[in-house]
């Protein structure tokens, strides 16, 4: 009877598993797929540590489990990438989670990108690398904000010349009136 039992729950853990990898699947802002063979423990929780503190997160996939949960998503023509131990870290923004992965591939072999998913553009291992490179949206409200405000400080310096000029004339004219 146990036995029963233990597969009765197995099923429901891997149903559970689908349906938080079909979510992720269709509400990431981008998906990155990788080996993580011969990462420790501890290199594994330092992965997760920075991912979860840039926004993001990262499972452990089940192949089997995750092609199931691939079908009918935009991101199913990534399902060939699901082979071997396979890891996959996401994020809401869509440059958090290539910029984490990649920036720690760089520091850890062990770690080998194989691509990913952009909403429904599927990425090579090039592509996720090429969308790390991208600013995240937090840098690219800062540069906006940067950019919106300098014109503003350029056009009120623009109106004030005028009111600036006029009164070096007013004034170089008093003073030419006094001297005479």
């Amino acid at each position: 009877m146990s036995a029963n039992w233990r597969d009765a729950v197995d099923r429901a853990e891997k149903r559970e598993f689908v349906t938080q990898l079909n979510t992720v699947f269709n509400e990431a802002g981008s998906v990155v797929v990788a080996h993580y063979t011969g990462l420790t423990v501890a290199q594994m929780g330092d992965l997760r540590t920075k991912m979860r503190e840039a926004g993001g997160s990262v499972k452990v996939a089940k192949n089997r489990l995750a092609k199931i949960a691939l079908k009918g998503t935009e991101a199913e023509g990534m399902s060939d990438l699901f082979t071997g131990q396979t890891v996959i870290a996401y994020a809401s923004d869509p440059v958090t989670a290539p910029k984490i992965a990649s920036e720690f591939a760089k520091s850890n072999d062990k770690l080998v990108l194989l691509g990913g998913t952009l909403g429904a553009t599927i990425l090579d291992a090039q592509g996720v690398k090429a969308l790390a490179e991208l600013p995240s949206l937090d840098e690219l409200r800062a540069r906006l904000v940067g950019m919106i405000s300098t014109p503003a400080t350029r056009i009120a310096q623009v109106v004030n010349a005028p009111a600036g000029n006029l009164a070096r004339v007013f004034n170089a004219y008093a003073q030419k009136d006094e001297a005479a």
